[in-house]
Formats: structure tokens, C-alpha cells, sequence
């Protein structure tokens, strides 16, 4: 067997990668934001297991060189159009994304948000310190944004 010898039709490479990106930007979206905006060891630990998972989903038993070009040039490719049409339509953005989750506001915290969001306390004080604030009472407002960061306006 050759490196480029596949054992399914290659289309089907461009469509199991297409329903394993959508598949998991689904699943990621559900995890909630904070699921990896500040890296933990259990958070690489997931990462590498879901890599290692999707992989079977994708190439499936094949073991070809091509076979996993062609899956990871879909992703890339769905990923890059995913991208183009989410900075045009707002709607898609917020569907793809999300959005921002007010954490506090004008020095009072709202622990449901930070409950809801699984924001502990001690991650939105390390926020806090990070970015130069000193005291909650400083704050103006605190988001949550989309990308997992918390980030501070403050006086």
C-alpha cells in the first residue's frame, strides 16, 4: 500500500472533516466560554484527546498521508470560510462566538454570572490583578468575552 493509496473515495475525507469541525464547533460552543480561555493542564489533557478521537471520525481507518491532507485541508478551508462569512454577518458571528457575559459592573460582582460561566472567584480576582485592578470597587464593567478572557474596564 502506498502513501497515497486511499481507501475510501476522497470526497469522503472532505465530508467526514466537514461534519467533525462542525460536530465539535457545536460541542465547543455548548462547553460554555471559559472552556479554553485560560489553558489548564486538564484543558491540553481534553485537547489531545479530542485531536486523537476526531481522527478516527476523519480518516477512519485509512492510513495514507492523503487521506489526512485531504481532511485537514478541509478543515482549514471550512474554517477560513466559516471566518469570512461570520466577520459579514452579525448573526453568524454571535452564533459561531457568542456573547460577551457581564461578570461585574460599577464594583459589585455578580456571582450568578460567575457561577453560570464556571468563573471562579479566585480566576476573576487573578483577572483583576493582571490587568492592574486593584480593588472590585475599580471596576467600571468585567466581561467574560467569547474567546474565554476576562477583560476589565476600570477607573
Amino acid at each position: 500500500m502506498s502513501i497515497t493509496d486511499l481507501t475510501m473515495p476522497w470526497y469522503m475525507f472532505v465530508i467526514r472533516g466537514a461534519v467533525a469541525y462542525i460536530g465539535l464547533l457545536a460541542l465547543l460552543r455548548l462547553a460554555g466560554k471559559r472552556t479554553f480561555g485560560e489553558l489548564s493542564a486538564f484543558d491540553i489533557v481534553v485537547l489531545i484527546l479530542v485531536g486523537g478521537t476526531l481522527r478516527t471520525a476523519i480518516v477512519g481507518d485509512d492510513n495514507s498521508m492523503l487521506g489526512a491532507f485531504i481532511g485537514v485541508a478541509t478543515i482549514l478551508a471550512l474554517d477560513r470560510i466559516i471566518a469570512f462569512f461570520a466577520a459579514r454577518m452579525f448573526a453568524l458571528n454571535r452564533l459561531v462566538e457568542g456573547e460577551p457575559a457581564v461578570l461585574a459592573r460599577y464594583g459589585l460582582v455578580d456571582r450568578e454570572a460567575l457561577r453560570r460561566n464556571n468563573v471562579p472567584m479566585a480566576m476573576f480576582e487573578r483577572a483583576m490583578r493582571a490587568q492592574g485592578v486593584r480593588s472590585v470597587g475599580d471596576v467600571v464593567e468585567a466581561r467574560l468575552e467569547p474567546n474565554g478572557k476576562i477583560t476589565i474596564v476600570h477607573r
